[in-house]
């Protein structure tokens, strides 16, 4: 994917699945384990080794959704 608003379509959110909480691609995977996983000092390579059915646009569109969760409004004095 070339856009990186495309990537936040992997990003999908249903009540039935994982308690609501924002997973990929409709697959039982959370968006906080791959953030997790990279957090404990796995590469993308290792994650991409021992989970076959993710993508590297997986893992993009993780830290993409994380870091606009992040963003907060800029407050001036």
């Amino acid at each position: 994917m070339n856009s990186t608003t495309g990537w936040l379509t992997r990003i999908t959110q249903a009540p039935s699945q994982c308690g609501g909480r924002p997973c990929i691609r409709g697959m039982p995977i959370r968006v906080t384990h791959i953030l997790e996983m990279l957090a404990e000092n796995l590469s993308v390579t290792e994650i991409l080794e021992d989970f076959p059915d993710w993508e590297l646009a997986d893992i993009r569109a993780c830290l993409l959704f994380a870091a606009r969760r992040t963003e907060f409004p800029r407050l001036t004095a």
